[in-house]
């Protein structure tokens, strides 16, 4: 059974997901405050549920110690919907970043896609290295560089250029990328995350390499290799 902390200080919204998450065969464990959640014993939990504003501090303190390596997955779960908090999320390492209001479905093939994730490739048969253009990426050591130098990517970000590199010259429609990305129905998604990260991504593959990652108006986006 698969155990997921839930770090938010409404009871009410506390409540509600311990029994959304129990009645889908999760196991639960609740903090209400900052200091609860840095209490938790983080060994046997497989993914964090985040609120940003807690009483006695940030959630982002929380999500600092994912870069000393004593974190599980983690979703922010938040009211904040700005560019900028989402862009801060994702680049401290979050997994995913979901508003509210949400829908309970929604959240739960969030939670599952993240979860899978986790998860090795069980037959080790994939193409490990991909390449377009200048861009090489390395699935296996999880690296990737833009005319050889090595790119600082977010979790989201490598999932993404992964993505779009394994289906390079055809063209992903944004409905497709999302269910894909977070194997969730195109109509319930709110895509203003994805739009950050490719704006980000853009902007670490730098002047030469970002040329190949075309926005096709009212479709979606293409990894164009010029080699080919």
């Amino acid at each position: 059974m698969k155990q997921i902390l839930i770090v938010e200080d409404d009871n009410t919204i506390q409540y509600a997901l311990s029994e959304l998450l129990r009645e889908e065969g999760f196991g639960v464990s609740g903090a209400f405050s900052l200091q609860e959640a840095e209490e938790q014993d983080l060994g046997g939990v497989d993914l964090v549920l985040l609120d940003l504003g807690l009483p006695d501090g940030e959630g982002w303190d929380f999500l600092n110690k994912k870069h000393c390596g004593r974190m599980p997955p983690v979703i922010i779960l938040t009211a904040r919907e700005d560019e900028e908090d989402i862009i801060r999320g994702l680049d401290m390492g979050a997994d995913d970043y979901v508003t509210k209001p949400f829908k309970s479905g929604v959240l739960l093939s969030r939670i599952r896609a993240v979860l899978r994730r986790g998860k090795n490739d069980p037959d080790g048969q994939q193409e490990q290295i991909l390449i377009c253009g200048n861009i090489l990426l390395d699935k296996g050591k999880t690296v990737a560089f833009a005319g050889g130098k090595e790119l600082a990517l977010t979790a989201g970000e490598f999932r993404l250029l992964q993505y779009l590199m394994e289906n390079r010259n055809i063209t992903i429609t944004r409905g497709l990328l999302l269910a894909h990305f977070w194997d969730s129905a195109e109509e319930y998604v709110n895509d203003n995350t994805l739009s950050v990260m490719v704006k980000r991504l853009r902007e670490k593959l730098g002047e030469e390499s970002r040329q190949m990652l075309k926005t096709v108006r009212g479709i979606g986006y293409k990894m164009e290799d010029f080699n080919d």
